[in-house]
């Protein structure tokens, strides 16, 4: 079992950054894949970035591509997400997630991760 909590969150205007953080712990040792989401009001939960285990495979989505950059810690437990040049389209609730089953592939699918943190609001204002 994970367990993960989110910090880092708050506002900010646009063109400027933010780094979230994500900090996992776990009753028995396993590797896991560490990804980031985000969820706008009214809308589903997107995929924004994600690295296995060993941190040498990572993937970004599109829209954030060239801004934001994800990172995992020495110790394997926790990751960044660190977003610069923010855009108002940014605004949501960010989400760190864990998938045990395939730590060695930096999964896109929301369906794919097994463990969620409680989320940090980021909000970008224009």
């Amino acid at each position: 079992q994970v367990q993960l909590v989110e910090s880092g969150g708050g506002s900010v205007q646009a063109g400027g950054s933010l780094r979230l953080s994500c900090a996992a712990s776990l009753r028995t040792w396993e590797p896991f894949t560490m990804g980031w989401f985000r969820q706008a009001p009214g809308k589903e939960r997107e995929f924004v970035a994600a690295i296995d285990w060993t941190g040498s495979s990572r993937i970004h989505s599109i829209s954030v591509k060239d801004r934001f950059f994800i990172s995992r810690g020495n110790a394997k437990n926790t990751s960044d997400l660190q977003m610069n040049s923010l855009k108002s389209e940014d605004t949501a609730v960010y989400y760190c997630a864990a998938d045990v089953n395939r730590p060695w592939v930096a999964e896109v699918a929301v369906e794919a991760y097994d463990y969620w943190g409680q989320g940090t609001q980021v909000t970008v204002s224009s």
